[in-house]
């Protein structure tokens, strides 16, 4: 098998951009080669997003933050879509997924490849089942065709990544919601497909028709983000016979899209307790064969609304320590309205703070060695230093704002455990 060799726009790609890619991520460029052949790395770049910015997923490259932007029926306003785009890429954030449901979704999905060099990401199930619902018909009122021609319309616009929800069986859904779960059936891609395949009595059209699927993904390098549309979305529902069920299928269909010379991410689980984080993300990574992890949080508290980004990055910390790849970051707003740009901001803070707190875990040398100069920078009383070092650089700045170098914080004063544990003069 070489992903490489038969997929021209991916080989065209990292000629291009191997160097810089070796350089950002510490790796040697064979060895990215090798293990993007080998399906452990995926590289997001569709040569038709002018100007995107080569993002490697996968072990052993940094882990990477996502964050969802998008309208829906409630709210749509482009402008305000484009505002959390720059707000996101200016948090830090490595890639961006266009979730939106409502309004001119080509007009908003353009705008927003021209004006970010972040690889964008979408989920097209949701244009076809906007389409039915503008002409009044029920959302999964669709034909398999009418799927594939938004995918490929799609990959032609420049989208980079795509969540299809192919693992997502008749069996899987009979399981998810023979009651069970608690929670049944969370994912909107995946409640439209189950509600497709009840219907009509058909199986999953992502997964009879996966074949076409791989042929668009390859002439453009879209790589697919294999969705998790029975993804546990309480807690007590996490590793339960629905979720295997199509993990198990997922890591199949990993390696028919290898084979195919197509790029593809896993992704992974949205509720999980705390002590079952290990076993989740450990199992997953090896029913799909080492394929990148890309995980919602996963949220370690059903409890947490209205804080939700704080349980998924303790979710998301021991899920980096354990082998995932990728954090789609949560918001303050999840499960309770619309993100704002504060929200964005927050999320993504959030999750880097997770991916910091996994990767030296690791013992990756950079996120070790940006402790290490925090740390030192605190001992030396050095402000500037701690600003430039901290993953907000901008609240830490605001927050110290009147403290100098040599001089106490806001919080100890005269009470400065680090001054008085210096020689008296």
């Amino acid at each position: 098998m070489s992903i490489i060799a038969t997929n021209t726009a991916l080989s065209g790609i990292l000629d291009r951009h191997g160097a810089e890619l070796s350089i950002l991520e510490h790796m040697p460029e064979a060895e990215i080669r090798q293990r993007i052949d080998q399906g452990s790395l995926a590289l997001l770049a569709n040569p038709a997003h002018a100007g995107v910015r080569p993002t490697l997923i996968g072990q052993p490259a940094r882990v990477k933050v996502n964050a969802n932007i998008g309208t829906s029926p409630l709210a749509s306003d482009m402008g305000g879509e484009t505002d959390k785009l720059k707000v996101a890429e200016t948090a830090g954030a490595d890639a961006v997924m266009d979730l939106s449901t409502a309004g001119d979704l080509d007009a908003i999905r353009v705008r927003m490849l021209s004006e970010t060099p972040l690889p964008l990401g979408t989920v097209p199930i949701y244009a076809v089942a906007g389409a039915c619902a503008k002409d009044g018909r029920d959302p999964s009122a669709f034909e398999p065709g009418d799927l594939l021609a938004e995918v490929e319309k799609q990959a032609r616009q420049g989208v980079d990544f795509m969540t299809l929800h192919c693992g997502l069986t008749r069996r899987g859904a009979e399981l998810a919601m023979d009651g069970s779960r608690m929670l049944g059936i969370v994912s909107r891609g995946g409640a439209i497909l189950a509600r497709w395949m009840r219907r009509r009595g058909e199986e999953n059209p992502l997964l009879t028709h996966y074949d076409e699927l791989l042929d668009i993904a390859r002439a453009h390098n879209v790589t697919l983000s294999l969705g998790d549309g029975l993804r546990p979305g309480a807690g007590c529902d996490a590793g339960d016979p629905a979720q295997w069920e199509e993990v198990l299928t997922l890591g199949v269909l990993a390696k028919r899209a290898w084979a195919a010379g197509v790029q593809v991410m896993i992704e992974g689980p949205g509720h999980v307790p705390l002590h079952l984080v290990q076993a989740q993300i450990q199992g997953i990574k090896r029913a799909t064969f080492g394929a990148p992890l890309y995980v919602l949080g996963p949220l370690v508290t059903d409890t947490a609304a209205g804080r939700d980004h704080i349980a998924g990055a303790i979710g998301g910390a021991l899920a980096a320590q354990y082998g995932a790849d990728f954090l789609c970051y949560l918001t303050p707003a999840e499960h309770l309205c619309l993100p704002d740009a504060k929200d964005v901001h927050e999320g993504v803070l959030a999750s880097r703070i997770a991916a910091q707190a996994g990767e030296a875990a690791l013992g990756r040398p950079w996120a070790v060695e940006r402790e290490r100069e925090m740390s030192d920078a605190r001992m030396k009383l050095d402000w500037k230093r701690m600003a430039d070092t901290a993953l907000d650089p901008c609240l830490v700045r605001a927050r110290s704002a009147g403290t100098e170098h040599g001089k106490e914080c806001g919080m100890c004063g005269k009470f400065c455990a680090i001054r008085m544990a210096e020689p008296e003069a």
